[in-house]
């Protein structure tokens, strides 16, 4: 799941699945995958804060979720308002 406020950049979604479908047979940790993309997307984007959150499906019936994220220097989210 990815989660990102952008700044003057978008990324297209079809562009976006075949980018992380290129790491499918990557043979890494699991960590070090989900940070190399979000690294890449932060990279190339500069959103002002994305969240990557990578749910990883193995054999045997475990599976590992890792949440990164990065914020752009100085800013915060909006408070959240009840209505």
């Amino acid at each position: 799941m990815l989660d990102y406020v952008p700044d003057k950049r978008n990324v297209e979604l079809k562009a976006l699945k075949l980018y992380i479908w290129s790491y499918r047979n990557e043979g890494a940790f699991h960590e070090a995958v989900t940070n190399r993309i979000l690294d890449d997307l932060v990279s190339a984007l500069k959103p002002r804060f994305i969240r990557l959150t990578a749910r990883w499906y193995v054999r045997g019936g475990l599976f590992t979720t890792v949440v990164a994220e990065h914020r752009k220097k100085g800013w915060a989210p909006l408070p959240h308002v009840n209505w």
